[in-house]
């Protein structure tokens, strides 16, 4: 790296952050650290990191909460998950919050700081076992009777998540934002959905995405 990455740490205990501190101190810049849901939000907004590891249950709400609204206002910040549960329904929600990754606290320091450079870069990372549960969620993302549709299987998995946030209404940077991907990539990846559905506008792509529905 050329320079230390700027992380901003949100848990509840006192105590953990502490420790996780003293342990990436010399290697990141802890820029701030909060241990409930309205603190972390106006830290992280104050403090712009360039990754946040956040915990999944906090004072206040949860980190998807934490999430979604530092979102609206810095969506360049990309969150890391560093947390206890290993349960499904907590690594669910917070990628589907936006989470770049889910690592449980039994990692390694080393693999810690790994994790977040990764997730800076733009990688998605999980601890082993819990990349099942995404892979297994997201599977299902289109309707089952949609899987042989001769149309919607000339588009790339991109293409087709881009597609679903076009006919939802988001703009090209809200897309962007929400995929991580740069606004000028969206535009590709749209000219060529209209180009494989023979359609002219995003508007008959709506109404196509409304047809099948993808909305």
């Amino acid at each position: 790296m050329t320079r230390e990455l700027r992380v901003f740490l949100v848990d509840d205990h006192r105590l953990f952050r502490a420790g996780v501190k003293a342990e990436l101190g010399e290697r990141v810049t802890i820029v701030g650290d909060a241990g409930d849901v309205d603190e972390a939000i106006q830290g992280i907004r104050a403090t712009k990191p360039d990754v946040v590891l956040l915990d999944v249950h906090l004072p206040g709400g949860g980190g998807a909460t934490v999430i979604g609204a530092v979102h609206e206002t810095h969506p360049d910040v990309r969150f890391l998950a560093l947390s206890v549960s290993d349960a499904a329904e907590d690594v669910i929600r917070v990628i589907r919050a936006g989470a770049r990754g889910y690592v449980t606290k039994t990692i390694a320091p080393d693999d810690l700081v790994a994790a977040i450079e990764r997730v800076h870069q733009g990688d998605a990372v999980f601890s082993p076992r819990l990349a099942g549960f995404v892979l297994d969620a997201f599977a299902g993302e289109l309707p089952p009777d949609l899987s042989d549709d001769p149309e919607l299987d000339q588009l790339t998995t991109r293409e087709k998540e881009v597609l679903r946030h076009i006919a939802r209404g988001y703009t090209y940077k809200e897309i962007a934002s929400r995929l991580y991907i740069s606004v000028k990539t969206v535009e590709t990846h749209v000219s060529a959905v209209l180009r494989k559905l023979q359609l002219s506008n995003r508007h008959e792509l709506t109404a196509w995405a409304a047809g099948r529905d993808l909305l």
